[in-house]
C-alpha cells in the first residue's frame, strides 16, 4: 500500500522565476543559458506569425552535427591525445546515452575539462576513486557534441555515427493565448496570467493537447488560463537532438530582436529542456531523476527587451542558479 501511494503522489518540482531585460548590464540570460549544458529538446513559438524569417529559419535548421560513439571505454575521455585535441579547445560536451541516472553508471563531460562521474557503489569501490554519496537511491553509448570535423576520425574505430537534430515545423491557428504583461511576472486577476500558467499553457500547446477544456476528451480537459486572446495563426517549431548551448544562445539573440521592427506579437518563447538522465543539470549541480528528471528553461521575451527566466528542476536537486 506505501508503494502504491507512493505511485499516486504528484512529482514535486522546484520553479524559479525572475525578470529582467535584456539591455541590463547585470542581465544574466547568457550565462545561465551556457551553464546548462546538456540540451536534448528547443521550442520557440512566435504568436501572430505564420511564416518563419531566413534568419531564425536558418539557424534552427544549423543546430548540429553531433555524434553517436559505441561501447567507448572511458579511458579514451582522459588520454592526452582526445584532451589536446578537443578539451583543450573548449566546447566539447559528451553524455553516456540510453542510460537510467538513478541506476546506472553515467558520464558527462563538461566543456571546463571536467569529467562528471555518476557510479554505483561497486564501480565506485573498483576505481578507488575519491568521491562523495550521491543525494539519489543509486546509478554504453555516448554522445558527443563539438566542433570541427576531426571528431568522426579519432573515434573511427568506436563505430562513429553523425547525426542532426531533427527540426519541426508546424503552424497553429486559431490559438487561444494567455494575456502577459511583462511588468507582472507573478500575474493579476482579471489583467494579465502568471508565468507558471504560461509555462503549463506552454507544456499543453509543445503536447498537442485540445485546449477547449471539452468534458468529452479523455485525454485531457485543460483550457487556457484568464484572461486570453485568440491568434489568427502562431509559429513553432522544436529542435530535438543534442543541442549546444552556443547554438541555444543564437537563437535567443536572434529572438530578443525579432521585435526590431513592429510586429502583431504580443511574447514571444523559447523554451530548453535537458537530457533527463543528465548527472547534472546547471553548471555542476547533482541532477536526479525519480519521478521526472526533468530540468529545464524557458524564456518569455517581450517587445521593450523585457523577459521572464523560468527554470525548473525536480525537487531532490539542488535550486537553480
Amino acid at each position: 500500500m506505501a508503494t502504491l501511494r507512493r505511485l499516486r503522489e504528484v512529482p514535486r518540482h522546484l520553479l524559479v522565476c525572475e525578470k529582467s531585460n535584456f539591455g541590463h548590464d547585470k542581465s544574466r540570460h547568457r550565462q545561465l543559458v551556457e551553464k546548462h549544458y546538456h540540451n536534448y529538446r528547443v521550442s520557440f513559438l512566435i504568436p501572430e506569425c505564420g511564416v518563419l524569417s531566413k534568419e531564425l529559419s536558418n539557424l534552427a535548421m544549423e543546430t548540429g552535427p553531433y555524434y553517436f560513439v559505441k561501447n567507448l571505454p572511458l579511458y579514451e575521455l582522459i588520454s592526452p591525445e582526445f584532451i589536446n585535441n578537443f578539451v583543450k579547445k573548449g566546447s566539447c560536451y559528451a553524455l553516456t546515452y540510453n542510460t537510467n541516472i538513478d541506476e546506472d553508471n553515467t558520464v558527462a563531460l563538461l566543456p571546463n575539462g571536467k569529467l562528471i562521474l555518476s557510479l554505483d557503489k561497486d564501480t565506485y569501490e573498483e576505481t578507488g576513486l575519491q568521491g562523495h554519496p550521491s543525494r539519489y537511491s543509486g546509478r554504453k553509448i555516448m554522445k558527443f557534441s563539438a566542433e570541427g570535423p576531426t571528431m568522426m576520425t579519432h573515434f573511427a574505430s568506436y563505430g562513429i555515427q553523425e547525426h542532426q537534430p531533427k527540426v519541426a515545423l508546424s503552424t497553429v491557428v486559431e490559438l487561444q493565448c494567455p494575456v502577459l504583461w511583462s511588468e507582472e511576472p507573478q500575474g493579476s486577476p482579471e489583467v494579465s496570467c502568471s508565468g507558471p500558467e504560461l509555462l503549463e499553457w506552454l507544456g499543453a500547446v509543445y503536447s498537442g493537447a485540445e485546449l477547449n477544456n471539452n468534458p468529452s476528451d479523455f485525454i485531457s480537459t485543460y483550457c487556457c488560463p484568464q484572461p486570453s486572446t485568440v491568434v489568427a495563426r502562431a509559429y513553432l517549431c522544436t529542435i530535438t537532438g543534442f543541442i549546444l548551448p552556443e547554438k541555444i544562445c543564437l537563437l535567443l539573440e536572434q529572438l530578443r530582436h525579432y521585435f526590431d521592427e513592429p510586429k502583431l506579437a504580443p511574447w514571444v518563447t523559447l523554451s530548453v529542456q535537458g537530457f533527463a538522465d543528465s548527472p547534472v543539470s546547471w553548471r555542476e549541480n547533482e541532477h536526479g531523476f525519480r519521478k521526472g528528471g526533468e530540468h529545464l528553461y524557458n524564456f518569455v521575451i517581450f517587445s521593450n527587451q523585457d523577459y521572464w527566466l523560468q527554470m525548473a528542476v525536480g525537487a531532490d536537486d539542488d535550486c537553480p542558479p
